[in-house]
């Protein structure tokens, strides 16, 4: 939306600096620190980004981190496949961030 451009690898693999995204490195510390076990970790991650972040922008990042989570364990436990259109039209975007190579790709035959 900024007009800039984002390292999408940053999503599956280590990146320095924020990958294009304001607060990149932050967000995804805090993505990470959401799926993880260490509940400082969480906490001093959430700090910091809310620190960083307008309470806005704080709420919609909780909202995308937890809404993630929920979509894609949801579509995995019951074996959704991504469908044919949605799968040509990010093709080159999965096969950048190696979605191939984890287990869940396999609910998505010839994609």
């Amino acid at each position: 939306m900024s007009g800039g451009t984002a390292d999408l690898r940053a999503i599956t693999a280590s990146v320095e600096g924020d990958a294009g995204v304001e607060h990149g490195a932050l967000l995804v510390a805090f993505a990470n620190a959401v799926q993880g076990d260490d509940d400082a970790r969480l906490a001093a991650t959430r700090r910091t980004l809310r620190a960083v972040l307008s309470p806005e922008a704080f709420v919609d990042a909780c909202a995308i981190v937890g809404a993630f989570n929920v979509v894609d364990r949801i579509a995995d436990a019951t074996g959704i496949p991504l469908d044919p259109m949605l799968a040509a039209m990010t093709g080159d975007v999965r096969q950048e961030l190696g979605l191939a190579g984890f287990r869940s790709s396999a609910n998505t035959p010839g994609a």
